[in-house]
């Protein structure tokens, strides 16, 4: 599961996923429209916008759980991308949170 937090709408904020029985965020690291647009679809959006780095939605809390997301744009959810490993980042800042803004 992913959700968006801290947008001022549907379809925009913080990407924030749902694993281990814990939300987390994801590190904007190589974070790309490819990666949005997955995102969105997976949020029942058609696609993405804009794929906003360095927290623009405010920073998230707990744990990151993905880095270096590298999706094609063909993926149905964001866990089928390619990515570090669950949990696996460079720091525990929430400073590089990604964030997407959805097209309606």
């Amino acid at each position: 599961m992913v959700r968006l937090e801290g947008g001022s709408g549907t379809g925009e904020g913080r990407v924030e996923i749902y694993h281990a029985g814990e939300w987390g965020t994801v590190m904007d690291d190589d974070w790309g429209m490819e990666d949005a647009n997955v995102v969105c679809r997976q949020l029942g959006f058609v696609s993405a916008v804009d794929a906003p780095c360095c927290a623009r939605f405010g920073e998230g809390s707990g744990k990151i759980w993905m880095d270096n997301v590298a999706c094609s744009g063909s993926e149905s959810r964001l866990d089928e991308c390619g990515f570090d490993g669950w949990g696996i980042a460079p720091s525990d800042s929430h400073a590089e949170d990604a964030s997407v803004i959805c097209s309606h």
